[in-house]
């Protein structure tokens, strides 16, 4: 696999579109919305797969019904930039950090994380990041509100 772009037509478009809405929604249903074989959607999902476009699936949760009520951005300043990656392999054991971003700008890194209270936001700063020798600084911006989060379109 390489890192070409894919070419794809409208009912590859189609496909993609109806499983990123229902993962669960079978190459029968599929293939009658869209006026065409079972197989065709098979063949068509196979070959994706193989290009690497479809990477996989997953189950999505609801992450209030576990409890968990605080979303936070936060953009960590390294003390040196080749710290980079050990820190990027030390912040994926961190259950609540769900993304790590290396970016440009004013942090090198940009985490997206999840807590149940603000009590264990304190405590994931506090007693958790801040204890990385790495880090030089943070800085955390909360979540009021999500209005839009999608996956971008095929």
């Amino acid at each position: 696999m390489d890192d070409s772009v894919c070419h794809i037509d409208d009912i590859d478009r189609s496909i993609l579109r109806k499983l990123q809405l229902d993962a669960r929604a079978s190459y029968l249903e599929i293939a009658r919305e869209l006026g065409v074989s079972g197989g065709t959607i098979h063949a068509r999902l196979v070959r994706m797969r193989d290009e690497g476009l479809v990477v996989g699936s997953r189950l999505v949760l609801d992450p209030a019904r576990l409890g968990y009520s605080v979303v936070a951005f936060i953009g960590l300043k390294l003390v040196k930039a080749h710290d980079c990656g050990g820190l990027m392999n030390k912040l994926a054991t961190i259950p609540e950090v769900l993304n790590v971003h290396y970016t440009t700008g004013a942090y090198s890194l940009f985490i997206k994380i999840m807590a149940r209270t603000m009590k264990d936001l304190h405590a994931l700063l506090f007693d958790r990041l801040q204890g990385f020798d790495e880090i030089q600084s943070t800085e955390t911006f909360i979540v009021l509100d999500t209005s839009l989060d999608r996956d971008i379109a095929p």
